[in-house]
């Protein structure tokens, strides 16, 4: 068990999950659960996905900022800013945003805009997908490489394999030995070992220093393009709001990295010294196995397991405590119900 939800003394609902920390050279530290269990990646592929526009020139043929690049890592809200960047990277580029093939289906994911779009009578196109930086990478690759651009979606378009070649050398196997999926989104994700993608995670956070091989290490400049543009704009990765992967980017500016999948994954990339001054890098992730439909799980056992880890200190999780402890209030503001994490990592040494 991972999480609680406490109404009272009453233990309404457990979550049951896993959890896995590993060192910047791979290996596993602390953990909880098991750190094998098969997961997929879901969202949590966007930084890694991104390689692949990269290399290929189109980054900087377009001239690129960080706040572009991060939103085509995000599972973004929908709001004004991320269309904005999104339609002026189109522009530059000359490609029309009704090519996007994410839909629109419930979307925008920010409240406060669906309202504002809803009075205004003003339905929600494709760009507001928090997918839409996503599949705007894919686009934008075919462009620039001359590949057509009304099928980028399709399994075996150049664009998606040549994403597929950036996801396996990331995580240092074959793209034939890839297990692939179709994410809600319609592009492709992929599986790996929970472990896996504490790993990848780890790399993300100090790629020329957890490159482990020679194929990783030729990734390390464009995975630190990819990092560093998160942590410039984290707002672009989330929203303003409460999502946790911008609240932690921002809590702890510079030192932690996150994206999360849907299904209960999160990754976490902790920086040189996000535990302490002259700590090493470290990746982390989180799975809640039930899914965590009500998205509460995967926040709470996350922030749990970063300041078990030493890096969130006191005022970091006062900034987080609504993630950390996610509460249901009466419709007269009082609290009713909260989420708890009961987990305690272990040593690698306790866990053989």
């Amino acid at each position: 068990m991972l999480v609680e939800v406490r109404r009272d003394r009453i233990v309404e609902s457990r979550h049951r999950g896993h959890v896995v920390q590993v060192a910047a050279d791979g290996r596993v530290e602390r953990g909880f659960g098991d750190p094998d269990v098969e997961v997929t990646l879901r969202s949590a592929v966007k930084p890694f996905a991104l390689v692949a526009l990269i290399e290929s020139g189109a980054a900087d043929d377009l001239r690129l900022s960080h706040t572009e690049l991060a939103v085509m890592t995000g599972s973004h809200t929908g709001q004004d800013m991320h269309v904005r960047t999104l339609q002026a990277v189109f522009r530059r580029a000359g490609v029309s945003q009704s090519l996007l093939l994410c839909g629109s289906v419930g979307m925008p994911i920010d409240q406060v805009t669906a309202a504002r779009l809803a009075r205004d009578g003003e339905a929600a196109g494709p760009i507001r997908h928090m997918c839409s930086g996503f599949h705007a990478a894919s686009l934008l690759l075919s462009r620039f490489a001359g590949w057509s651009l009304t099928d980028y979606d399709e399994p075996d378009h150049p664009s998606q394999v040549a994403v597929r070649s950036a996801v396996a050398r990331v995580f240092g196997v074959r793209p034939a030995d890839l297990v692939m999926a179709v994410d809600d989104c319609g592009l492709a994700t992929y599986a790996f070992p929970l472990v896996e993608i504490a790993r990848a995670f780890a790399l993300l956070a100090d790629p020329h220093g957890a490159a482990n091989d020679t194929t990783r290490a030729k990734l390390a400049p464009t995975l630190a393009r990819i990092r560093d543009a998160m942590l410039t704009a984290p707002e672009m990765v989330g929203g303003s709001g409460e999502v946790l992967d911008t609240k932690l980017m921002r809590t702890r500016a510079g030192r932690l990295v996150a994206k999360g999948g849907a299904e209960g994954l999160r990754g976490v990339g902790l920086l040189p010294g996000a535990r302490g001054e002259g700590s090493a890098a470290a990746g982390l992730a989180v799975r809640i196995e039930d899914g965590d439909g009500f998205a509460r799980a995967s926040r709470a056992a996350t922030v749990e397991a970063l300041s078990q880890l030493g890096a969130l200190d006191d005022r970091d999780l006062r900034a987080l405590a609504a993630q950390h402890h996610p509460t249901k209030r009466s419709p007269s503001g009082v609290p009713i119900a909260e989420v708890v994490p009961t987990f305690q990592l272990a040593p690698i040494s306790e866990l053989l």
